[in-house]
Parts: C-alpha cells; structure tokens; sequence
C-alpha cells in the first residue's frame, strides 16, 4: 500500500460506526507505522527496508497494542475504545502492507519479508511508478472508493 492506509483506517472506523475520538484512533493508528519513514530516510540513510522496522512487526503491534488496551481498561476506561481503534488499525496496517509490501510475519522467530503478491522491478522505472502501475493498485482504489462512500454516506445523514 502506498495511499490507502489512511483511508482504509477510516472505512474500518466508519464500518464498525466508530466516531469522534475513536474514529480519530483508528485513522493515527492506520498510517502510525509509517512514521517509520521519517527514520528510514533521516535517519537510517535507506540503510534497511523500513518493513523491518519493529512498527511493522505484527508480534511487536499486536503486545504493544495489547499492552495500550490494558493500560486504557486500568488507568483510564474511556479511552478504551480508541486503544482498541488505534491497534486494530495499527494491525490493518500490516496486513494491507502484506499484500505487496512485504512482512516479518514469523518475527522475532525469522526477519524475512512476507508478500502475498511480488511487484516487480522494471527497468529503467522508478519503483513508485512500478507500484502505481501494477495491477494491485485496483486495491488501492477500492479503498479509496470505499472510504468516498462513507464519507458521503456520513456527510448524507447529517
């Protein structure tokens, strides 16, 4: 995924009828891992993959999430919603991230990248350009549809 984490993060709070600050939870909680990007780049020179970093390791996302949920139910119930929200979308993340982006599904166990579909390099094309050609970003699209649809449908209802 390259443009669709935000909009997935909202068509997940929108389909579960989340709003207000859980709906806001899901949304950081769907684009949290690529803050890793700012790292990757400033940081880290490209040094390694940013997909290897722990916010886009499903074990590290789902203890850290586990963890917030816990911490909201004992010292602050009302924001247990949106610790719920916030690693739901964290998780979606991750998934949407497998289908091309690749994994470490079996973390801390294996640092190897899962993909369910390869992109392939083509010569003399920028990788942006090769993934915003290849036919998986009809996914992408959906995702964007759909989060149009709720958006309407929420702005329709007021």
């Amino acid at each position: 995924m390259i443009t669709a984490h935000l909009p997935a993060g909202y068509v997940l709070a929108r389909s579960q009828r989340w709003s207000g600050l859980v709906l806001w939870a899901a949304m950081a909680g769907a684009i949290f891992p690529d803050f890793d990007l700012l790292f990757f780049y400033f940081v880290d020179d490209r040094a390694i993959h940013h997909h290897r970093y722990w916010v886009h390791a499903p074990a590290f996302a789902f203890a850290s999430s586990a963890l917030f949920y816990i911490a909201a139910r004992l010292f602050a119930p009302h924001l247990r919603p949106a610790a719920l929200a916030f690693g739901a979308a964290w998780l979606l993340h991750i998934c949407l991230d497998s289908l091309t982006g690749g994994i470490m599904w079996l973390w801390p166990f294996s640092g190897d990248l899962f993909r369910l579909i390869e992109v392939p390099g083509r010569e003399g094309v920028p990788w942006l350009v090769a993934f915003l050609t290849h036919w998986t970003m009809v996914f992408e699209l959906l995702i964007w549809a759909a989060a149009i649809w709720f958006l309407w449908r929420a702005r329709a209802e007021r």
